[in-house]
């Protein structure tokens, strides 16, 4: 622990070294363009893999990158994200080798954890003849890690928030993954337009 104050008061000096005013400004408040939903995972930190500073990104962090409707955070972040800061971009970032998706895909009882695992069970269960055509077991896991965040950014555009931002100001959902072998985030160009054609018709609001 004491380390970690070190690395705090050697940190405190190379900002101001970079800029004198770094604190002042930086106390001003936030305005950040994106909100960023990603993995708790110790190994994948949202602002060092994006290469950005603080103030420009707002960060939410869970065990498998999840967006359920009922989890009263990531709701929480989510309307204050859009509606107060006004974001205009929406990143769901998962990760290849994702402990709680790999969880999810044993018959284990997981305690505690059964009720979260449980949204990417349902993942697995809505593509799993996709996935089950899948031999190699590495592949199946990271291409579920795909369609988990594929799911998580749908949910994200179910909610009331981001669908008045995208009638107001076209806010934007993107899908991402990082992979730990490369250090790369990888864009998965998701087609939302084709996959919520049928959603939408129930979640659109006028």
């Amino acid at each position: 622990m004491k380390h970690i104050f070190e690395n705090n008061k050697n940190w405190v000096e190379e900002k101001l070294n970079q800029d004198p005013d770094f604190f002042k400004n930086l106390s001003k408040g936030q305005k950040p363009d994106i909100l960023y939903i990603g993995c708790s995972d110790s190994r994948v930190t949202a602002e060092e893999l994006m290469g950005v500073s603080a103030g420009e990104v707002f960060v939410h962090r869970n065990i498998a990158n999840m967006v359920p409707n009922t989890d009263l955070s990531a709701m929480s972040v989510i309307d204050y994200a859009v509606l107060h800061l006004k974001v205009n971009h929406v990143v769901i970032c998962g990760h290849y080798n994702c402990g709680g998706v790999k969880a999810a895909m044993q018959s284990q009882d997981l305690g505690i954890l059964n009720p979260w695992l449980r949204n990417i069970r349902d993942v697995y269960r809505m593509h799993n003849e996709e996935l089950n055509a899948i031999k190699d077991e590495e592949q199946r896991y990271n291409r579920l890690v795909e369609l988990n965040v594929q799911e998580q950014c749908i949910n994200v555009i179910k909610t009331a928030e981001v669908q008045r931002a995208f009638r107001d100001r076209g806010i934007t959902v993107h899908g991402w993954v990082f992979d730990l072998h490369t250090g790369k985030l990888i864009d998965l160009k998701i087609d939302f337009n084709k996959i919520l054609e049928n959603v939408m018709e129930i979640y659109r609001l006028d």
